[in-house]
């Protein structure tokens, strides 16, 4: 009796795992938006430190990164425990949020001409460069502000993840969930840490091309890492603000079912035409996704205007 016990809970762990397994396939897929956004606005924040206190800096956001999931991993368990119906609920702000940030972005810059965008990155840089600046002050600030970012996408992250596992065992939520929010914050910030290193890697192939073998090989791919560093910012900037059209409209699209009875007749019509069919869904949660984050953004503006009145 006591081995068919003991087999019977191997068993039962290793279907855990299996599931376990699959489900955080799923829950990585549909926060893959988020952690792009994530990814971009961690090393944004970032730039403008000094070289040598990058990665301290990369470092002290991780570990509040870390002490966020702490708190909200666990909470999100208990909510899903006692009231399981919010988790809809706060999947539709996190996905309004998304929309609304990607429409924020996008707003501020078509709405600012270039040389406007220009001036304020060299107030920046000349803020920094200014030997009379708080150093320590300014990038304590940064880490703050990057921490209460970190927040935000964390808590759309474990509610996102936790709503692909709603319907789970209790323990297969908080595994999946654990998980995945170790993992992510793992990935995100050594993703962070080598992307804000890849010019100083640059420079430095640079300067071993001057002395010593290998100096063709090393010009070219210092020159590479110093030109593909800036590009690689834009694309996860541009990839991120999709992302979030992408995500948050997805997330309206199948949690709202007015908007869902609304979609479906459209997608419908298309189903015979194989090439639109597949872009199709994703093409209408863009859409949704832009059109909730303009009436949500447009709201806010308006509650701003009167709250200041």
């Amino acid at each position: 009796m006591a081995a068919a016990n003991l087999l019977a809970l191997f068993d039962d762990i290793a279907v855990l795992l299996d599931d376990v397994a699959v489900l955080s396939k799923v829950a990585a897929k549909k926060t893959a938006g988020v952690l792009g956004d994530d990814l971009a606005l961690n090393a944004e924040q970032v730039s403008g430190v000094r070289a040598e206190r990058e990665l301290p800096v990369v470092w002290a956001v991780a570990k509040g990164s870390f002490l966020n999931k702490l708190i909200l991993v666990p909470s999100a368990l208990l909510i899903s425990a006692f009231l399981p119906w919010l988790i809809t609920v706060l999947l539709v702000i996190g996905g309004l949020y998304l929309c609304f940030e990607g429409v924020e972005k996008l707003a501020h810059k078509f709405l600012h001409s270039k040389e406007e965008l220009e001036n304020e990155h060299k107030q920046k840089l000349q803020a920094v460069a200014d030997p009379k600046v708080n150093l320590v002050a300014l990038e304590k600030a940064k880490i703050k502000g990057a921490i209460r970012t970190d927040f935000i996408l964390s808590a759309e992250i474990v509610v996102i993840v936790l709503g692909t596992v709603q319907a789970e065992p209790f323990m297969t939520q908080v595994t999946v969930v654990s998980a995945l929010a170790l993992a992510i914050t793992i990935g995100v910030y050594g993703l962070v840490a080598g992307i804000v290193k890849l010019d100083d890697a640059g420079l430095y192939l640079l300067r071993r091309s001057l002395s010593g073998s290998m100096q063709a090989f090393n010009r070219f791919a210092g020159r590479s890492l110093l030109i593909i560093a800036p590009l690689l910012m834009k694309t996860l900037a541009i990839v991120g603000t999709a992302a979030m059209f992408l995500v948050g409209g997805g997330i309206v699209v199948h949690s709202i079912p007015i908007i869902h009875h609304l979609v479906a007749p459209v997608l419908h019509s298309v189903e015979s035409i194989s090439v639109v069919s597949m872009v199709a869904p994703i093409l209408m949660d863009g859409f949704i996704g832009m059109v909730a984050g303009i009436i949500v953004l447009s709201v806010f503006m308006f509650g701003k205007k009167l709250f200041n009145k």
